[in-house]
């Protein structure tokens, strides 16, 4: 569930310009106590007391000179900025650090993060537009301090400001109506709101607690992902199928999860109640953990939910029998039983399962056919057992989403590409052509990438380490990462040329200018 941030939590005062330092404040920034923003975050964070930086810091133009050469998609114009280039001091970070120092987290801002990329997904154009520059980031910094409404007309000014306050992650959050630092200045409050944000959904594991076996809390393992991977599923084909959205970015949480981010124009424009009736339509599972049953579908089934099992009939018998074993002790096979319709067939199956204590999952699913036809129950409605079964396979194998993540504009949620403080695993994208290849417990984290880099560098000592075009490659190339980033590099791009388009035959749909 997305946590809100306590009012009375200390914050930096966010109305200094990333090119200065930043002075102190003893006012507390609104939170979703408001109703301005909320976070999507499932960790919590103890709230701790911002030391704010006095006028000895180092200035930002000292810290900055991007190492990276993009002719194409340049990130800020000359009218709009003015740096003098200086040399960045290359972070060298010992093997033994944790991904927790501080050190490691800014050398992994300076070399390995694609801010380049993230600006341009953000920006949905080459050139800096407001979707960049109205759009609100927030930091969590290192003392887990929360830094809300900050914003950016350019990915250097981002870059510039993650390298000198240096967080553990940041969070996005929506476009605003102006830009987020200035909302202070309106003269009517109501004149700042959000206008856009994508669509997000959120999955995490700790929602399957109940039904999992293999592990539980932050815990996660090969067997339990499988969750995550038929949840990704069943959502992405709805949401390209059914609404006909073709930009989906799923991103790895780092730890124990998976978010959806809905990048399409007219999902990014949705108002709340639009994005209401898509998590609604999405919604199956209902009910905390004292309720019983969690499915109730009408009859006959709506055709994503027929499609739904469909999809996941294959993972049910596979990793849900098999590899979860539910009903393995005679107290979980009590509820399965409870699912079932027909107490004289389930009396009949209780006798069996108790005389053989350590019948597995898979039998018991296959006694309950091969009884029923025994005419154990002469009462027995067959269509009703079938409808029983059905919501049986969905309640143990449908998404569990949480939805208050997806129903409102205001929600944050955590970058892609960001480290998770608990794991220092980076929350890379995830290709939903190849969800079965995605090993969660095999995504580097920050300090085995940095490791690769000085690896990559050793074994190329005295050569030539540009590629064949002269031009120098970047860090994230030379490690394990380079996959992830080539995806979203490819994503963006199919993402701005969608747009392009949508601009031409807009402006094209135009009414030429009277003359007079």
């Amino acid at each position: 569930m997305p946590h809100s941030v306590a009012s009375d939590r200390s914050e930096i005062n966010d109305e200094t310009m990333p090119d200065a330092p930043i002075a102190p404040s003893n006012e507390a920034e609104e939170t979703h106590a408001n109703g301005i923003g909320e976070r999507s975050q499932n960790e919590d964070s103890p709230e701790t007391e911002v030391k704010v930086a006095g006028d000895g810091d180092v200035k930002l133009e000292n810290l900055f000179d991007d190492l990276e050469d993009d002719d194409e998609f340049p990130t800020s114009s000359a009218s709009e900025i003015k740096t003098e280039p200086s040399p960045e001091p290359i972070i060298v970070t010992k093997h033994s650090a944790r991904f927790s120092d501080p050190e490691v987290m800014r050398s992994f801002y300076q070399r390995i993060f694609p801010f380049r990329y993230l600006f341009q997904w953000l920006n949905h154009s080459p050139s800096p537009t407001t979707d960049f520059g109205h759009r609100e980031f927030a930091f969590t910094l290192q003392n887990d301090a929360y830094l809300r409404y900050q914003a950016f007309p350019t990915a250097d000014l981002l870059r510039k400001e993650v390298l000198r306050l240096n967080p553990s992650r940041f969070e996005i959050g929506p476009i605003y109506t102006t830009n987020p630092r200035d909302r202070k200045t309106l003269r009517k409050a109501s004149n700042f709101r959000p206008l856009a944000k994508e669509l997000v959904f959120d999955i995490d594991l700790t929602d399957y607690d109940e039904i999992r076996t293999c592990c539980d809390k932050a815990n996660i393992c090969h067997k339990c992902w499988s969750f995550v991977t038929m949840a990704i599923k069943v959502v992405d084909t709805a949401l390209r199928e059914d609404f006909g959205f073709q930009h989906i970015l799923w991103v790895y949480s780092g730890r124990r999860g998976a978010h959806a981010w809905i990048c399409d124009k007219r999902a990014r424009q949705m108002d709340d109640q639009k994005r209401r009736a898509i998590a609604g339509y999405l919604e199956l599972i209902k009910g905390g953990s004292g309720t019983e049953k969690k499915v109730n579908v009408r009859r006959p089934l709506h055709p994503h939910i027929s499609r739904s099992l469909d999809i996941l009939k294959d993972h049910f018998q596979k990793d849900i029998l098999v590899d979860q074993d539910p009903w393995l002790e005679q107290e979980k096979s009590e509820k399965l039983l409870r699912l079932l319709p027909d107490k004289s067939l389930n009396d009949a199956l209780r006798r069996k399962w108790d005389s053989a204590p350590n019948r597995s999952s898979a039998s018991k699913w296959a006694d309950i056919d091969a009884l029923a036809k025994t005419g154990a129950s002469r009462s027995l409605d067959s269509k009703a057992l079938l409808e029983a079964k059905q919501d049986v396979v969905l309640e143990y194998t449908y998404p569990r989403l949480d939805v208050e993540v997806s129903k409102k504009l205001i929600h944050l949620l955590k970058s892609p590409f960001v480290v998770h403080p608990g794991t220092g695993r980076v929350c890379v994208p995830i290709d939903p052509r190849r969800l079965e290849a995605f090993d969660p417990l095999a995504i580097p984290t920050v300090t085995e990438l940095l490791e690769e880099i000085d690896a990559w560098g050793k074994e190329r000592a005295g050569t030539d380490m540009a590629d064949g075009e002269g031009r120098k490659i970047p860090d994230y190339d030379k490690t394990s990462l380079k996959p992830f980033v080539d995806y979203f590099k490819t994503f963006v791009a199919s993402l701005l040329k969608d747009e392009s388009e949508i601009k031409r035959e807009h402006d094209d749909a135009a009414p030429e200018a009277m003359e007079f």
